[in-house]
């Protein structure tokens, strides 16, 4: 996610200049509105880092005030692992079976929400470290490929 300048107020924010409304519906979950659009987000995770879900999308968001520097930046180039505590729905591949890069590989279900892991890259499926029904947690790697 490239970055971008938010300012925060009460009940709305500024990214870029653009300017959206917030309406809390609990737990964790909002209408966020740019006057023309309507979207519901779900937030989850602390206070200076968290998880949005949009739209099927799922972003990490670091909260940086003064003072405190921003973590280091991952690669995501082999990454294939849950972006939060999540449950195992569904296997897509197989070992031996051949993704590109964005294939959906496996389907998690955290707060409600499906969310896809899609490959990192080109390649074939060497192994897959989960099962249905199997809780997983962020960072650990999910699916391997070889090129």
């Amino acid at each position: 996610m490239a970055d971008h300048e938010v300012r925060i107020g009460e009940k709305s924010f500024v990214v870029n200049d653009a300017d959206f409304t917030v309406d809390p519906l609990g737990h964790g979950t909002y209408v966020v509105s740019n006057g023309t659009r309507r979207w519901r987000v779900v937030v989850a995770g602390g206070p200076d880092d968290c998880w949005v879900f949009v739209e099927g999308h799922v972003e990490r968001v670091e909260v940086v005030t003064p003072g405190r520097k921003p973590a280091r930046a991952r690669s995501s180039a082999h990454d294939m692992t849950a972006p939060m505590p999540a449950t195992v729905v569904k296997l897509l591949v197989e070992v031996g079976d051949s993704v590109q890069k964005g294939d959906p590989v496996l389907m998690l279900e955290a707060m409600k929400m499906e969310l896809p892991v899609r490959a990192a890259r080109h390649g074939i499926v060497r192994a897959i470290l989960c099962k249905p029904g199997e809780l997983v947690q962020p960072g650990v790697q999910l699916v391997e490929l070889e090129s």
